[in-house]
Order: C-alpha cells, then sequence, then structure tokens
C-alpha cells in the first residue's frame, strides 16, 4: 500500500478532491494515512475526522521552526507516508525538513510558476497579481518541494484564460478546478512509478 499523508492549514478542497476520488475508487493501492495540521480547527481536520480518517495537530506554540518540523517529521515517520501532500499548508517548510524528505513532499500553487512564486504569493495574493499583471492566462503547478520556496522541480503546470471580467475570487474557482482534476492524479502516478 502506498501511504500518504497531507498537511493541511485551511478549508482542505483539494483534501475533500482527494478523497471523493479515494471513495469511488480511482485511487487503488493508495491510503491516506493522516491528515496534519498546524492549526487546531481549521476545516480541512474538521473534514478528514468527520470522514473517517486520522487527524493529528501538531501545536506550533512555543516552537522553533526546526523544533515543530522535527516533530511533525515524527507523526509523519509514525503514519509511514511514501509521500507527503501539502493542501493548503500555510507554513514554510524548513530547509532539514526538506532535506529529509527529498522528493517525497509535493505541493500545488496557484499560479504558473516561476511567475507569482515565494513567500509573499499564497491564496488571494497570488490571484490578485495576476489580475494586477493583466496576464492572460494562469493556472496551477504541482511541484516537488525543495529547499527554497516555490523552487521545487515542476511536475504539471495546466493553464485556464484570464478574462477582463475575472476577479480575483473567479480565478480562484477556476484555478481550484485545475486543481481538484490534478492533484489526484499525480498522486497517482507518482505512486504507481514508486510502487513498481
Amino acid at each position: 500500500m502506498f501511504k500518504i499523508v497531507i498537511l493541511a492549514s485551511t478549508k482542505g478542497t483539494d483534501l475533500q478532491a482527494i478523497i471523493d476520488e479515494m471513495e469511488v475508487g480511482k485511487m487503488p493501492g493508495i491510503e491516506l494515512s493522516a491528515v496534519i495540521s498546524n492549526k487546531k480547527n481549521c476545516y480541512a481536520l474538521e473534514r478528514a475526522r468527520e470522514q473517517g480518517y486520522k487527524t493529528i495537530f501538531v501545536d506550533p506554540k512555543n516552537k522553533t521552526r526546526e523544533e515543530f518540523d522535527e516533530e511533525l517529521a515524527k507523526r509523519i515517520e509514525e503514519n509511514e507516508a511514501d509521500l507527503i501532500v501539502l493542501v493548503g499548508y500555510m507554513r514554510i517548510l524548513t530547509p532539514e525538513f526538506a532535506r529529509k524528505f527529498k522528493n517525497r513532499i509535493i505541493n500545488v500553487h496557484p499560479a504558473l510558476l516561476p511567475k507569482f512564486s515565494g513567500k509573499n504569493f499564497f491564496g488571494s495574493n497570488v490571484h490578485e497579481a495576476v489580475l494586477s499583471a493583466e496576464e492572460k492566462e494562469t493556472g496551477m503547478t504541482i511541484h516537488y518541494i525543495d529547499e527554497g520556496v516555490d523552487t521545487g522541480e515542476i511536475i504539471i503546470q495546466k493553464k485556464c484564460p484570464v478574462t477582463p471580467e475575472d476577479t480575483p475570487e473567479t480565478l480562484k474557482e477556476k484555478v481550484q478546478a485545475l486543481e481538484k482534476k490534478w492533484y489526484p492524479e499525480v498522486i497517482r502516478r507518482i505512486a504507481k512509478t514508486r510502487s513498481t
């Protein structure tokens, strides 16, 4: 069984897309071991719990980034993760953590990397920046995590048009539709190549 652990800090819409595909048998040989969050009351944890998945809260209070990531790594190892999947995870992982799980952490970014990347580009900031730059297209990038921010090897990119009528909210909807479709697919592909 190829085991994934999901790290989430927000609503977990991509988490739901992954769970939905699992529930209908579209993720054969893949098991969701746990959903871990740095936010005790984030909806992603509630969502996972309600659907019978194991959830873990790692409290960041009074911990350095390094101490937090050490505890996080311990929890991930306890759950035997073959792949760590970031879903709206709002912490920048330490270089030590990235090295420890090299080529085993993937993230989805709501833009076409390397555009609109780095520490300040997350959530609606990205979509606002795309509109301000008068881009004709945007999309999403699924990539490996390395020691930088949004600098890891790109696995897949999918595009959608930006129209004059678009707002940050409508762009978010378009990009999330791509994420929901392609994130489960990328997990399937990685599981297939690493399980054979």
